[in-house]
């Protein structure tokens, strides 16, 4: 009997038109012999399912099951598109857990820690990953630019410490920048980190479960066109993403054996894709995403064709492990 997938999409972020472009790549992708697929807008105003002619059936968020004619659908399993809150940050994980229904993303504490960069930062550091220097500041903190630009020098990237997609983020080159660069952020979030700018070759690496293993993807190189990788270059085609990178044997054995010790020292499992700059030869963690954008322009489904994954493939494994 085929397995019933809800696959949601949308979200409360800035990010919620990417994720409806992921989650319908996801819905056109799975293998329609194993499942029957739902696409299920989630919103602050509404959690619909939407069928193909954009008729829309409530969710009933006592057991995330729905009506359609008079007959009413559960679903098997969820797989996890929502970029940002609630899908990335932990609290869709929680919400299914507590319903004990299976889903592709990784577990609540897991989505919190990795969406929170500041977070993530802090329990990675005493496994010696390397990282930007880095200051933080909180809304309605007392602003001194002397002290940030003596902690993380200049240039700088001023960030929204929970939101993706290169929202609510600037890079800073004067001293008298700084306080507009962190009210751009402050509209993102009420938390901020603000890292020291590392020169060097970015790649963004793709690290999953597939098939029961954990699986390091093609390293991407990310050459932008723009000051950096912001959202123009991620998603409007102003980048070049080179798969596989250009990297040394060396450069590549280091990022990729750091990538691989990051998901399981957070003890991930689902999608990921962490990027990375190298200075001096070693490869430093910029900040890790747990899910990734599933566009076709998007990275994690490029490096998987580089290995010869194929999307139906890709995300038939992700179910399969999520219904383990």
């Amino acid at each position: 009997m085929k397995k019933n997938i809800a696959i949601i999409m949308g979200g409360y972020s800035s990010e919620y038109e990417i994720s409806l472009k992921s989650g319908n790549v996801v819905y056109q992708s799975l293998d329609a012999s194993k499942y029957n697929s739902y696409r299920v807008h989630i919103f602050k105003e509404k959690w619909v399912y939407v069928n193909d002619q954009d008729e829309e059936f409530p969710i009933d968020k006592n057991d995330f099951s729905t009506m359609v004619n008079g007959t009413k659908i559960s679903f098997d399993c969820v797989f996890n598109a929502i970029h940002g809150s609630p899908g990335e940050d932990g609290f869709i994980q929680g919400y299914f857990q507590l319903l004990n229904i299976p889903h592709t993303s990784c577990n609540m504490y897991q989505a919190n820690i990795t969406f929170n960069k500041r977070d993530l930062l802090s329990i990675l550091k005493p496994y010696a990953i390397k990282t930007a220097e880095s200051y933080f500041l909180n809304l309605g903190d007392d602003i001194n630019e002397d002290a940030i630009v003596a902690k993380v020098g200049l240039p700088c990237f001023v960030k929204a410490n929970k939101a993706g997609s290169s929202f609510g983020v600037t890079k800073v080159y004067k001293k008298e920048d700084l306080k507009n660069a962190i009210d751009i952020a402050f509209k993102e979030d009420d938390e901020i980190i603000i890292e020291s700018f590392l020169e060097g070759t970015e790649v963004s690496v793709g690290v999953i479960t597939y098939k029961g293993e954990t699986k390091v993807l093609p390293i991407t190189e990310i050459v932008s066109k723009n000051d950096f990788f912001d959202y123009n270059a991620k998603y409007l085609g102003q980048s070049e993403e080179i798969t596989p990178a250009r990297l040394t044997p060396d450069q590549e054995q280091k990022v990729t054996q750091l990538a691989k010790k990051v998901y399981e020292v957070l003890k991930m499992k689902g999608f990921s894709r962490s990027e990375y700059i190298f200075k001096d030869g070693e490869p430093h963690l910029l900040e890790m995403n747990t899910i990734p954008g599933m566009t076709k322009e998007s990275i994690l489904p490029q490096q998987a064709a580089v290995a010869g994954i194929s999307l139906t493939d890709l995300f038939d494994s992700a179910i399969e492990e999520a219904l383990k």
